[in-house]
Order: C-alpha cells, then sequence, then structure tokens
C-alpha cells in the first residue's frame, strides 16, 4: 500500500509540474503542489520503507522530472503553442498627418518632456525637443520623427 501511495504522489506531482511549467508559467499554486507531491512522497518512502526506499525515491523524482521536462520540451507541443506571426501593421494617427514641421500650436498640459499641445483645434501628445515647457506657452513643431511630434518654445 505505500508503494501505491509514493506512486500515485509521484505521478500527481509530475502532472501539475508539467502544468506549471507549460500551462500557469510563474509561481503559482500548482507549482507549490507539485513539489509537496514530490516532497511527501520522498518522505513517506523513507518513514515507512527505509532509507534505501527514501533514496531511490528521490533518485527516481529527479530523474523523472527532467526526463520528462526535457521529453515535454522536445516534443512539437509548445511550436504548435508558440507565436510565429510578427507584427507588421502600425496605427495610422490622422493627426499627425495634418501637423507640419513649423506649426505653432500651444501647450495644453505641461511638457515634462511628454505631453499635450493644441494645434488647429486638435490635442496631440508631443514630445519636448529637451527642456521643459509650462502649460499654455506657445510651442513650434521642430521635427517629426517617426509619427512623434518634437516640440520647442516658440519665440
Amino acid at each position: 500500500m505505500d508503494i501505491v501511495i509514493i506512486i500515485g504522489l509521484l505521478i500527481a506531482g509530475v502532472i501539475f509540474l508539467l502544468v506549471e511549467v507549460f500551462l500557469l508559467p510563474g509561481l503559482s499554486l500548482a507549482g507549490f503542489i507539485a513539489a509537496g507531491c514530490m516532497i511527501y512522497a520522498t518522505i513517506h518512502a523513507f518513514l515507512y520503507l527505509g532509507t534505501l526506499a527514501g533514496w531511490l525515491t528521490l533518485l527516481v523524482t529527479i530523474l523523472i522530472s527532467i526526463a520528462i521536462i526535457i521529453w515535454f520540451m522536445r516534443s512539437k507541443t509548445l511550436d504548435r503553442l508558440s507565436l510565429k506571426k510578427n507584427i507588421t501593421s502600425s496605427v495610422k494617427n490622422e493627426d499627425t498627418e495634418t501637423i507640419q514641421i513649423g506649426d505653432l500650436g500651444v501647450a495644453t498640459t505641461r511638457l515634462a518632456l511628454i505631453g499635450n499641445a493644441e494645434f488647429k483645434g486638435n490635442i496631440i501628445e508631443v514630445r519636448s525637443a529637451g527642456e521643459f515647457i509650462d502649460e499654455k506657452t506657445p510651442i513650434i513643431v521642430e521635427r517629426i520623427t517617426n509619427g512623434v511630434i518634437i516640440v520647442r518654445k516658440a519665440n
């Protein structure tokens, strides 16, 4: 009966280990249950079957855990679960298309390098060219890089 308990605990531990590693990655309840089952199986073997059986159970637990993880990683299951597409699309911001270099606007928020400004009645997120710009300060578009509007204080 003790051997059945140990084998059952080891099987449960391996199943929870697979759940932890491949379905719920991170430190979750499945990992604690897996560790608890494996540790209790080893302790049970030491207490009720002797020292030799305890060491054998510990060795088998370690070997089975490593073997199953290696087998699962080499199987095609991970290939089916993994993402293989590259995202090539981008968001088209129509507000930035109407803004040109040299346009004048007003900072609607404090530009602590990034903030909002009003250009032609539209409020758009802008980035300062390196200086802090207070709210309601006139600004001018210095350059536009990859959809990011870089501004500086207007003279």
